[in-house]
Parts: structure tokens; sequence; C-alpha cells
């Protein structure tokens, strides 16, 4: 299926073969998309003869070490020469970057590659694609229009990264092309069995105490419409759990019928609250994803919904923003008064929420 050939397509291919050293740097707790699109062009260059380094601020969550047995990804460390050009992949900010942020600043053109619609366009050169499901697709298109070649092990990894992005392509947001690239890259190559048995079927035993913890203590409101859960210090401490292992959990409680809204609230050490995710299957709000950090219980909050950005800073322009594009309140408002009202103790009950 061919896409019309994208000019900034072509800029980022020229500075790509004018530069020896480039960093691939990617956003920290990084998902499936994040790593796989991130090892996928690192290899892809290496291929091509450039010396890369590929930086993540936080380690390789366990279920995607298989992509870099050799350890590719590491942690960002001081580099005394400058890179000839950086290039940031499925990070909607340069502060997602972390303390690789610190060690880029020596370089040439920063290149910025993405699919989230909150992206900042911080680069000095920026392909932002909001309606492609993945940067996994991004990073295949990218290859593809090079004419480099795509071995099993890249295939592997931008296979990962789009299956995990699109929800094992059950997302809404999956689009024809979608399946049309996960095609070619299974000729290529791409080992469905593995990948498929690492990234979905193989849990460690800490997990599976964790989604037991969740079990017992998630809570239903407004109909059973709602569902939220929270993971406190104790229960990572307990479980053996670390911050990847809440990766989906959030889609046990979702699946939940009647549930059409499912929320993870996290306590982190450093941080009074973090909302880590909102799941929404309403038809009212198809595509949500509900960011918060709150500092000393201040803070913005980010919503993504149909495509559309809105960032607030209380109460009032939220639902007002919520209602203008058209999101049901009545499946939000616990949502909203949990970011913008974090309770100084853990909730009892639904009631003490609304």
């Amino acid at each position: 299926m061919k896409k019309t050939r994208l000019k900034t397509i072509d800029r980022i291919l020229e500075i790509i073969g004018k530069s020896h050293t480039i960093a691939v740097c990617s956003h920290m707790r990084p998902d499936g998309d994040c790593i796989g699109s991130t090892l996928g062009l690192a290899l892809a260059l290496l291929e091509q003869g450039k010396e890369v380094t590929c930086w993540n601020q936080d380690p390789v969550p366990s279920k995607l070490r298989f992509l870099d047995p050799d350890q590719l990804i590491q942690s960002p460390r001081p580099i005394k020469r400058p890179f000839d050009c950086v290039i940031s992949v499925d990070a909607a900010s340069i502060e997602r970057l972390g303390t690789a942020q610190e060690h880029i600043a020596n370089r040439g053109t920063l290149i910025n590659i993405d699919h989230h619609t909150s992206n900042t366009r911080f680069g000095d050169v920026n392909w932002i694609a909001s309606k492609e499901p993945s940067s996994g697709e991004l990073v295949y298109q990218l290859i593809r229009e090079a004419g480099w070649k795509i071995t099993p092990r890249i295939a592997d990894c931008l296979f990962t990264a789009i299956s995990t992005d699109t929800g094992s392509f059950q997302y809404p947001s999956t689009l024809p092309e979608t399946y049309y690239a996960a095609g070619d890259l299974v000729k290529k190559g791409a080992n469905l069995a593995i990948v498929c048995d690492e990234v979905y079927q193989s849990y460690p035993l800490s997990r599976v105490k964790l989604l037991k913890r969740v079990y017992n203590n998630f809570r239903l409101t407004h109909d059973n419409q709602i569902a939220y859960f929270w993971l406190k210090q104790e229960d990572f401490s307990r479980t053996g759990a670390t911050a990847s292992d809440t990766e989906g959990l959030i889609d046990h409680i979702r699946a939940i019928d009647p549930v059409v809204v499912a929320i993870l609230l996290v306590i982190h050490p450093a941080r009074p609250w973090i909302i880590a995710g909102v799941d929404a299957g309403c038809a009212d709000a198809i595509a949500i994803s509900v960011l918060i950090d709150i500092p000393g219980g201040t803070g913005i909050v980010r919503v993504i919904i149909l495509g559309q950005a809105v960032a607030v800073l209380v109460r009032i322009p939220v639902i007002a923003a919520l209602r203008g594009i058209g999101v049901d309140i009545r499946v939000l408002v616990i949502a909203v008064a949990i970011v913008l009202d974090p309770p100084a103790q853990l909730p009892a009950g639904p009631e003490s929420f609304v």
C-alpha cells in the first residue's frame, strides 16, 4: 500500500545521510512502542554503518528484553564529542526524554518523530503524524522510504511496537495501512510465535500478584460504569513488582461489563498522586488518555479525546472543555474530581469523590 512521500521524510533522510554519530532517544517509563521503535531505528542505522548511541532513562521492561539481547539501549551518560544528529522517537516533549535531555545538548540537528497529538514540536525537524496509531509505523515508513533492508530483528522490534500500541490491532486507531505494515514485517521475518509469547503470554509472578491485589481492591461507581483502583507503595514492595508490571492492568478492569471508564491511580513515593491512566470505551469518549503529574497537589490535566488535545488547570475549564468536544461528563466526573481535588487519604468509596 503506497503512501504519498512526505518532504519531511526526505529532509530527515538527508540529515541522516550526512551524519555519522547519531543518538536515538525515547521517553522515560518506556512501553512497547517506545522500545520497539527505538531499537528498530537504531538497528537500521547500524546497518547503514552509522555510529549509534541508544539511550533511555529507565530500564527496558522485562517482557521486552528479548528485543535487546545486546543491551543496545543504555542509560544516558556524558559524551565528550557532539552528536551529528539526535533522533527522538515516541516522546511528546523534550522533558519526556528525562536525563537524556541534558546529555544531547551538544549536537547538530534534533529530529523529532512521534505520533502523539500532544507533541510540543521541540525538534529542529518535526515529523508528527497524530493519525498514525504508533511511532513504530512511522519508523517502518522511514526505513521503507530510505530503501534500507528490514532484517528479522528489526521486523521483530517494529512488529512489537505496532502491535502493543494498537492493543494487538484492536484499538479504533488501527488503520488499514497498519495491517499492511504488520503483514510486511512478518514477510521480512518477524517471529510471531516469539513476539506474542514474550509480550502477551509471559508474565512474571510479581505481576500476577499485583493483578490479584487489583481484583481485590477495585471499586465501582455510577451504576457500575466507572471502575477505579489504586496501587500504593506497599503493593509493589509486597509483590516485588515494578512500574513496568502495571502496563495492561487497567485492561482487566475495563473489560468488565458494564464498565465504560477504568481509572488507574498510582501513588508514587516522590509525588503525592499520579494518575497513570484512564481507559474509556464509551461511544462519546472513544480515545481518552488522561495524564496527570501533581507535585504538591497541583498540575496540568492533559486530555486527548478523538485526536484533540485540551490542557486545563482548574475544574470548570476541564468540564467546559470536555463538554465542548462532546464528552459525557457523567462518566468522567469521578476522574476530574480525583485529578483536581486529590484526597488527603485514600477514599473508602465512590461517595468520597463526587
